[in-house]
């Protein structure tokens, strides 16, 4: 089973610069995208074979996401049902027979971490969500959660430490957050593997010198882990500032 998160920033610009492409060629089971940037109706994208699910933030042209299922679900439910938390579409939720899989566009601490008290708010809420899922039968969890969680997931730690996505109370919700029985599946299989990015600033030729951020993951219970058969990044794939990732599962 393999299943694809991007952050595309933007679908209708993503579109334009070949996501159709991607996507058609990925041969995804399921396929997650987050910061779609639409409202409905704004996008006539329909793949043939997949069931469609979209959660659109209130406020125009902002955030989003988007998921498209070869199997048929149990049941879809959108956000943490959370009032505060769910006017920007950030989250949705498909559940299969044996798992829950979670799409998920995490809040950015924005320049100055004006937003870094909201962050907090809703990372705590996020884990309690997920947890009470994953009581009930294992979670699959992905998209762009917006923090590095280690200095080996970013080029230039010492002099970002600090900004956002990189603060110390985001990496340390990461941290909780994964001691609750959750795996990154990435570092679980390339532990040492450095210069793997998801993200690189649109500034001073970032990308083509790899000077990057892994910020997009997939994570998952660990009683999945023996299921794991492998973790990947594409950074070959443009379109966006982000790079989709992807995991292969039994």
């Amino acid at each position: 089973m393999k299943l694809i998160s991007w952050n595309v920033n933007g679908l209708r610009a993503c579109m334009g610069k070949g996501f159709a492409d991607f996507f058609n060629d990925s041969q995804a089971d399921v396929f997650c995208i987050q910061e779609t940037k639409l409202q409905e109706g704004q996008i006539d994208f329909s793949p043939e074979g997949y069931h469609s699910f979209w959660n659109y933030a209130e406020k125009k042209g902002y955030s989003g996401t988007a998921v498209f299922s070869k199997i048929k679900p149990v049941n879809v439910t959108y956000g943490l049902g959370i009032e505060e938390h769910d006017h920007e579409g950030r989250l949705i939720t498909v559940e299969y027979d044996d798992f829950y899989l979670i799409c998920v566009y995490v809040p950015n601490a924005q320049r100055e971490l004006t937003r870094l008290d909201y962050r907090m708010d809703w990372e705590d809420a996020f884990r309690s969500y997920v947890c009470s899922l994953d009581a009930v039968k294992p979670v699959i969890w992905c998209g762009d959660l917006n923090v590095a969680h280690e200095e080996i997931d970013l080029k230039n730690p010492k002099s970002n430490r600090g900004n956002a996505g990189f603060t110390d109370q985001e990496r340390e919700k990461m941290s909780i957050m994964l001691g609750k029985g959750f795996t990154d599946t990435f570092r679980y299989l390339y532990p040492d593997r450095t210069g793997a990015y998801s993200w690189w600033s649109y500034m001073g030729n970032a990308r083509s010198k790899n000077v990057g951020w892994r910020i997009d993951y997939f994570c998952m219970s660990d009683r999945l882990n023996n299921r794991l058969e492998d973790s990947f990044i594409c950074p070959e794939i443009m379109g966006s500032d982000h790079c989709p990732v992807g995991v292969i599962i039994k």
